[in-house]
């Protein structure tokens, strides 16, 4: 039998810097750790991380390997240039749970090549707040009821090459303001409203057989004032007991400030991984790239103390352990292929929503107005304007900030054709400023992100997203008039 270190070190899942694992956390995976997630920073390409799995495997054939890949924005495979498939919103946005079951499976697959055993993907978050700052095109939409399916076609399709789908962030992220990676976020909403609302999707995965769900660092006050991850009504009482959810709770990142600046600070990270153990959470995501030995010995510890002074009961600690272990079986086996965008693109051009008549009249200039792309996702390539450089000669293309009224409208003066790309604008002021200043420019409003109020009668495209292959399809759909050869 296990004694209770090997236990509580096997539900650790924890994040390392760069792109080989260091000597400590291999000899840690032969003693026992649960396993580990992988961010960009451990990405090289699809070679490079296959070789990595295998060398994490070679310690122990059960190990966890995680990693944040839900497409679109937010990918860690495709994080130098950008995403082989369209995130959610989009996904969403084409309207047809089918495709999205097709493109999940080709991100499955492409997963399972690569040596990872689950994806911490879909969001079954709805996109319900204008202000939301994390969900946006994370989300297959706002409307449970369309929103759900998508949510249950994703999962199978994933799950058909033996990768584990992880549903998040329970119960729902996207009707609160605030980023769960600075603060803690408060859901206001009553029991019978989230019935109604946000765990709808949640158990439309469910049904489909979800083989693990994240639980999300937000409070709902009517469960009580510790958030979701924290919440013995969240996971046991609602997750489990009322939906029926039978596989591995896994953790948002516990050193997040929603969880670390409130419950960790003063007890430290061991504090948090023991309540939400207690709780009813299973494998507990500690994802910080300075995470080493030592950060492990402290966390370990706390567990083990809870359970001998009995805090964490001893059969809630093996439960955990067992269902972290479930995680890591090894996906179908599954080719290493050049990644094709053939399937992205055409969904991403069928997600692609026209306002008014968008065309060109000659070469554009191009002004990718940059905002900074939130904690999820990191920085990655964005902009449309290297696609059109590429797809109609004679493009100029700038990156420009909100405040660069001036130089936009000194540039714009002399293009016949003018296309504004923007990232969620109607979130950020000085955005909306610089396109009130445009206001005697006759330009193409281009937006990436989660659209927003449409106002005014500019010729618009919406993509849903900022993947490659969303970027991609409004170029091509631009410069149809210039250059109808678009190619890949």
């Amino acid at each position: 039998m296990p004694n209770l270190r090997s236990w509580a070190e096997a539900v650790l899942l924890p994040g390392f810097a760069g792109t080989t694992a260091p000597q400590w956390l291999l000899r840690r995976l032969a003693d026992g750790l649960g396993g580990v997630i992988l961010f960009g920073r451990n990405v090289v390409d699809d070679e490079q991380v296959a070789a990595l799995t295998s060398a994490l495997r070679a310690e122990r054939e059960d190990v966890v390997v995680g990693i944040d890949e839900e497409g679109g924005d937010v990918t860690r495979l495709d994080v130098a240039t950008g995403s082989f498939v369209p995130g959610p919103l989009a996904l969403g946005a084409a309207g047809d749970p089918e495709l999205t079951a097709s493109v999940a499976a080709a991100l499955g697959e492409r997963l399972a090549a690569c040596g990872v055993t689950v994806n911490l993907a879909p969001c079954a978050d709805l996109t319900l707040a204008a202000e939301d700052p994390i969900i946006g095109v994370r989300a297959f939409g706002s409307d449970p009821a369309t929103a759900a399916p998508h949510v249950a076609a994703y999962v199978t399709g994933l799950q058909k090459y033996g990768v584990a789908a992880c549903a998040k962030h329970f119960p729902g992220h996207g009707a609160a303001n605030e980023d769960s990676h600075v603060t803690l976020p408060v859901l206001s909403r009553t029991p019978e409203e989230l019935r109604s609302i946000e765990l709808v999707p949640f158990a439309a995965a469910i049904q489909a057989g979800v083989r693990s769900v994240m639980s999300g660092h937000l409070v709902v006050p009517a469960w009580g004032e510790a958030p979701a991850t924290l919440n013995r009504t969240a996971l046991t009482d609602v997750l489990r007991d009322e939906l029926g959810f039978t596989g591995a709770v896994i953790t948002d990142a516990l050193e997040m400030g929603a969880v670390s600046g409130a419950y960790g600070r003063h007890d430290g990270l061991g504090n948090a991984a023991v309540r939400a153990l207690a709780a009813g959470a299973d494998a507990l995501c500690i994802g910080g790239a300075a995470f080493d030995a030592t950060t492990l010995d402290r966390v370990t510890a706390a567990i083990v103390t809870a359970v001998a002074e009995g805090t964490l009961p001893e059969e809630r600690l093996a439960d955990a352990a067992s269902r972290t272990a479930s995680l890591g079986t090894s996906p179908s086996p599954a080719p290493l292929r050049p990644v094709d965008r053939t399937l992205g693109m055409a969904t991403a051009r069928a997600a692609l929503r026209i306002t008014g008549t968008p065309a060109l009249t000659g070469p554009p200039l191009v002004l990718d107005v940059h905002t900074d792309p939130t904690l999820a996702a990191g920085p990655m390539p964005w902009g449309l304007g290297p696609h059109l450089t590429e797809l109609v000669p004679g493009t100029r293309a700038l990156t420009v900030g909100p405040g660069d009224a001036e130089q936009v409208l000194a540039e714009a003066a002399s293009w016949p054709s003018v296309v504004v790309v923007t990232r969620e604008a109607h979130r950020h002021p000085a955005v909306r400023e610089l396109l009130g200043r445009l206001s005697t420019v006759d330009y193409i409003r281009v937006e990436t992100g989660a659209p927003g109020p449409i106002s005014g009668d500019r010729p618009r495209i919406d993509t849903f997203g900022g993947s490659f292959v969303s970027l991609r399809a409004a170029a091509e759909y631009l410069a149809r008039p210039s250059a109808p050869e678009a190619r890949l």
